[in-house]
């Protein structure tokens, strides 16, 4: 999965999700201030990038996400070439 394929998956969740608009989920958004995702929304949306990815996230890695590029960069690095999770790097959502 590439990160434009991440990027769009995140948008079309972002927006099914929360009914926000696609215009206004762009790769620099912050997913708190300009898009108004709380704590619980997070959880949320982890665990649907987690059904869809299979990459999970741990609160620890998503407390460092910010932008809607931080989100896209970290399910990236949790992923290797051939589509499967890195089990030596990919935390657990607990």
């Amino acid at each position: 999965m590439t990160r434009d394929e991440i990027y769009a998956l995140i948008v079309d969740g972002l927006h099914t999700t929360f009914q926000l608009d696609p215009a206004k989920i762009t790769i620099d958004a912050n997913l708190y201030s300009d898009l108004d995702i709380d704590s619980i929304d997070a959880v949320d949306l982890a665990v649907k990038l987690q059904r869809a990815t299979g990459v999970r996230i741990t609160p620890e890695v998503f407390k460092a996400v910010h932008t809607v590029r931080d989100l896209v960069e970290a399910v990236a690095r949790l992923r290797v070439p051939d589509g499967t999770r890195d089990r030596a790097t990919a935390p657990t959502l607990t």
